[in-house]
């Protein structure tokens, strides 16, 4: 005959807690590394995209003195990068950094004989030309000159330095994904042996987007609006990278762009031109932003936006956006839209 034997597990977990409300229970959480998700699940999966980012304007002829002053105070050794970062008047969080959520933008000076010394970095960089002759950036062992209104491009990883001959300051847009390097931890950066990375300059290269190229291809379009998009050299098809897009854009005489709504945030700078800017925001208010050549402003995600231009003159504008970043995640989104008046 057989014995079966049972036996008693003492259960060593707390007795299941009988809070008299919810705030005893909240209150009882405290100091156990857990939160309840049900008190923020409306702003981790909101209905629509919450961009803290608000639109901006940085005003050339009021940053450009301060840059020259920059370059009177600070050395290019000092600095190492002299730069005044466009940071969006809502994401002033330390270490600041962010021109939207998901880019940033700084204005660049260097002046006649000086070098910004080689570094390399795990942030994909592009630069757009503004002002100023006789500038170049070397970009692993290529060297390419500076002209106004070219795209010139870092990929992640690659020794660069830039320098400055002839006379008169070289100003120009930084444009890079620095604020994917604040939420992901993973970024690398090197400082080269020497102040400079051997270069040599070259006649053509994937790495540069000559203006009169891009202005070119823009007027060669019929209407009264034309966009450019700054895809690869190398494979003639793919964005310049994988998180930041570029392009270039065509506005007529006293004409407007089609609205445009995208979950993607912009960064527009006037190339030449004057006008507005109309966003509808996503809780519905409409803000305009005036703005003329080289103004810098930025445009957040979910926003629908639409330029006027106010010339009889034809109106560029650049812009960089995190595009390919959502393309690539499966998530960029494009919305309807209507004619935005102000």
């Amino acid at each position: 005959m057989s014995t079966t034997t049972t036996e008693t597990v003492q259960n060593t977990y707390p007795q299941t807690l009988q809070p008299q409300n919810e705030q005893s229970f909240l209150k009882s959480l405290e100091g156990k590394n857990v939160e309840p998700l049900w008190k923020v699940m409306n702003q981790l999966i909101p209905e629509l995209p919450v961009p803290k980012a608000v639109p901006n304007i940085w005003r050339f002829n009021e940053i450009r003195p301060l840059l020259i002053d920059a370059g009177e105070i600070v050395s290019a050794e000092d600095a190492d990068r002299r730069v005044l970062m466009l940071i969006n008047p809502a994401l002033r969080e330390a270490p600041m950094c962010k021109t939207t959520d998901t880019l940033y933008a700084g204005l660049q000076h260097i002046n006649t004989g000086e070098t910004a010394s080689a570094h390399r970095h795990s942030a994909f960089a592009l630069r757009f030309i503004i002002e100023g002759n006789g500038g170049w950036t070397g970009v692993q062992g290529t060297r390419l000159t500076m002209e106004r209104g070219d795209v010139l491009i870092t990929p992640r990883r690659d020794w660069h330095d830039h320098g400055k001959e002839g006379n008169g300051p070289m100003i120009w847009l930084d444009g890079l994904d620095l604020p994917f390097f604040r939420e992901f931890p993973v970024n690398f950066t090197d400082e080269y042996s020497e102040s400079r990375y051997p270069s040599s300059p070259v006649v053509d290269t994937p790495l540069k987007y000559p203006w009169k190229d891009v202005q070119k291809a823009l007027d060669s379009k019929p209407g009264d609006h034309a966009i450019y998009d700054y895809i690869s050299k190398v494979d003639n098809v793919s964005p310049v990278s994988t998180v930041i897009g570029a392009q270039a854009e065509r506005v007529g005489p006293k004409a407007s762009s089609p609205p445009r709504l995208e979950n993607s945030s912009f960064i527009f700078h006037v190339v030449v031109g004057k006008g507005y800017t109309v966003m509808k925001l996503v809780k519905g208010e409409t803000k305009t932003i005036y703005w003329e050549g080289k103004d810098t402003f930025c445009i957040p995600s979910w926003t629908e936006f639409q330029h006027f231009n106010l010339t009889d003159e034809t109106t560029y504008l650049y812009n960089f956006n995190d595009t390919p970043l959502l393309t690539n995640l499966a998530i960029h989104k494009s919305g309807k839209s209507g004619r935005l008046v102000e």
